[in-house]
């Protein structure tokens, strides 16, 4: 696993400017989704914000966000978390390393699971069903063109139908979008979910 480098931004920096609209201004729907947000975690997060530049591309983040992360499937939420920050970690994503990291330790109730899946999720306590999966996200993430058969077969072996392998696939795949959208706009993660779960 390669070691993650955190480097500061030059001062000379400057993020992406998209225009965020008023609140007051948006349509019925998407305002009433970050008030939801809003009361069900204390704070809309920033990756919201930055997508509210326009309503249609807002709708079909929510809605592939919601369908992978919070919809029918067989992985745990606690799972697809999971691969949300190794395959972060792959990609030196500090927004979704620092939101994702904090779901798991939320979800998982281990303060530390986050950090060591950070960090080298190999080290972690974990079942071997799930080092499957993670091995499959991380491989999937820094060497795409070498996923094949064998690597299916053993996620099959590890106890995984093809609809999981789907979802896994489809975790990964979503989170590596994210993470570069998140990279190369220069997202910065809400500072609440940083104290949070400890």
């Amino acid at each position: 696993m390669k070691k993650i480098r955190y480097r500061a931004q030059p001062a000379a920096t400057v993020a992406l400017r998209l225009p965020k609209p008023n609140r007051r201004s948006m349509p019925d729907d998407l305002r009433k989704y970050f008030g939801a947000c809003e009361a069900a975690i204390g704070f809309l997060p920033n990756v919201l914000e930055v997508y509210s530049f326009d309503a249609t591309k807002l709708r079909a983040f929510i809605d592939m966000y919601n369908d992978l992360m919070l919809g029918d499937s067989k992985l745990s939420k606690l799972e697809r978390e999971m691969i949300a920050v190794v395959v972060s970690a792959a990609n030196e994503c500090y927004y979704c390393l620092t939101a994702h990291g904090q779901a798991v330790r939320e979800m998982s109730g281990d303060p530390s699971l986050g950090e060591i899946l950070v960090m080298n999720y190999r080290v972690a306590r974990i079942t071997r069903k799930q080092r499957a999966m993670l091995d499959f996200a991380y491989k999937l993430t820094v060497t795409p063109a070498e996923t094949g058969d064998a690597d299916r077969q053993r996620l099959r072996r590890a106890g995984f139908a093809d609809r999981d392998i789907w979802d896994i696939v489809a975790v990964t795949a979503f989170f590596n979008m994210t993470n570069r959208i998140a990279t190369a706009t220069d997202m910065m993660p809400n500072q609440e979910y940083l104290a949070r779960s400890r």
